[in-house]
């Protein structure tokens, strides 16, 4: 079964992060991504842009209307996403509980099933 790991973070906090901390972080998640890649589990992975250069299209009534900034304010924000082949919710949480311990600190992971699942052409 196909997981979403959704990952939730302050983004004050990892935007004021060091380069070299910001890259010591993405290796450590690099050397567990890298562990489910060589599984065969790991789908497609995002890191999103700061919500300072998002957008939202607000549907209303009438004609759509574009905002700036992310659709909610919140203390955490959605920072990325993980896609992963597991056997189980049990087995997409140790996947999550490792990220975790690659990246310390405040945040959370949502381990969500996926429903329906469409490759993109876009992928090599």
């Amino acid at each position: 079964m196909m997981y979403a790991v959704l990952c939730y973070n302050e983004e004050a906090v990892t935007t004021a992060w060091s380069k070299d901390k910001d890259d010591r972080v993405m290796a450590d998640l690099a050397a567990v991504n890298g562990r489910m890649a060589e599984k065969g589990q790991l789908g497609p992975v995002a890191r999103l842009a700061p919500t300072t250069q998002a957008a939202t299209l607000r549907k209303t009534k009438g004609k759509p209307v574009v905002l700036d900034g992310p659709f909610a304010e919140t203390k955490e924000q959605f920072l990325g996403f993980y896609v992963v082949d597991c056997a189980s919710m049990e087995e997409a949480l140790a996947f999550a509980e490792q990220l975790a311990e690659a990246n310390p600190g405040p945040g959370a992971y949502e381990i969500r099933p996926v429903d329906a699942y469409f490759p993109s052409p876009m992928a090599g």
